[in-house]
């Protein structure tokens, strides 16, 4: 932990609860982390409470962890075990915290609602994912635990003032879970938005170069959890329809439980010598040069909710291909900033095909994307902190 939890005279912490935190590196951990830098920016002081993870991560604000073991089929992802912990109670319940906010309902979610109890402060839950696909995975052999992690799931967003979700299309998922309140929509910012500046097409020919990726290969590229929810073997199957049909170099940035496997269908596929598992990368730098370095960002998931990844392809002239009636897929309009088509690997060859052949249409909606999809988080955590003074304002008239 860097800093105290909080200063003499201060109004009280903006306490911002996750399951992951640095070094566990996501889309909502991205998204905590702009909360954190722009509230500060704006003059407030928050704190994250996270679980302990064993990999030393520092930090530019408070950090409250408390005990937590490996997820083993979900690695690097920790689960966090505060009843296991002896002193994260009485730190949270002295804990001078002013309003809360939790982007996850899980362990630190009942945290969150704990403060909230005992502090008598606000509490919003924002519905970031899929929460029902991720247990049925983890718990493939116990699958009766599901129905009972679902049900503390809704309990936690019940127990909320308000409920946010990061686009309109989630409402589906979250009234699916029963969930029944009210729900507000608060956009994902992105951090990219004004790293492009200059000449769009010589910005892009020099992320080529730094990369090594040449000039006349299509580029297509993947960015997030090497898991097989979010599509990687529709991806593979449309790069084995591509094979001799065009020059292509596919690129997958990201780590995950599926990732030895997914090495493993590429080299039995043929593939190798056009695919590159490049793993995480943490620099924010390096990782614009790959999203700028595409002609394409391939998205086949219908497992996310609002990819953060979509709009940073979008920030860097890169349009997404993505499944026609995802979630994931909302805010994009075919051929006009994205492209839409069916989850079939042939459809989906042809239309990179297409695309190969007519760079005119894919520069347009390339520009399209950028145009329409970029919001910085600055302006996004403006809006929130006006949030959360209305939301205080109206909880002391209650």
């Amino acid at each position: 932990m860097k800093g105290p939890y909080s200063h003499p005279g201060e109004k009280g912490l903006y306490g911002i609860f996750n399951d992951s935190f640095p070094p566990i590196l996501d889309g909502v951990t991205l998204t905590v982390e702009n909360y954190v830098h722009w509230l500060q920016e704006r003059g407030r002081t928050p704190c994250v409470v996270t679980p302990w993870n064993p990999v030393k991560n520092e930090a530019n604000c408070s950090v409250m962890r408390y005990f937590s073991l490996p997820i083993h089929n979900r690695k690097p992802y920790r689960y966090g075990y505060p009843k296991l912990d002896p002193f994260i109670w009485s730190r949270l319940k002295n804990t001078n915290f002013r309003i809360l906010h939790s982007h996850c309902p899980f362990s630190s979610g009942r945290l969150a609602v704990y403060v909230k109890r005992h502090q008598d402060i606000p509490l919003i839950g924002t519905f970031h994912s899929k929460y029902k696909s991720d247990l049925e995975h983890s718990f493939k052999r116990m699958p009766w635990c599901v129905p009972i992690i679902m049900k503390r799931i809704l309990n936690f967003f019940n127990a909320c003032d308000e409920v946010w979700i990061p686009q309109a299309h989630v409402e589906e998922t979250v009234r699916e879970y029963g969930f029944k309140g009210k729900l507000t929509v608060v956009e994902n910012g992105n951090d990219f938005a004004s790293f492009m500046i200059g000449d769009r097409d010589e910005f892009k020919r020099n992320a080529r170069q730094r990369l090594g990726i040449e000039e006349d290969a299509f580029h297509l590229l993947f960015v997030g959890q090497h898991i097989w929810e979010k599509g990687l073997a529709v991806i593979v199957d449309t790069l084995s329809e591509l094979k001799g049909k065009i020059k292509y170099k596919m690129t997958f940035v990201g780590n995950g439980y599926a990732a030895d496997d997914l090495r493993e269908m590429i080299a039995k596929r043929g593939l190798a010598d056009s695919v590159s598992i490049v793993g995480v990368v943490k620099d924010r730098m390096l990782l614009s040069d790959y999203y700028a370095a595409g002609d394409l960002f391939i998205f086949p998931s219908l497992y996310d909710n609002a990819p953060l990844v979509v709009r940073e392809a979008a920030a860097m002239s890169t349009p997404a291909l993505l499944v026609d009636g995802s979630t994931a897929a909302e805010v994009v309009k075919n051929g006009v900033n994205g492209f839409l088509t069916a989850r079939d690997p042939k459809k989906m060859a042809d239309l990179i095909c297409r695309l190969n052949a007519d760079r005119g249409q894919l520069r347009m909606v390339a520009e399209g994307a950028r145009a329409s999809l970029i919001r910085s988080w600055e302006d996004v955590v403006g809006e929130v902190i006006d949030r959360y003074d209305v939301i205080l304002k109206n909880y002391k008239r209650r």
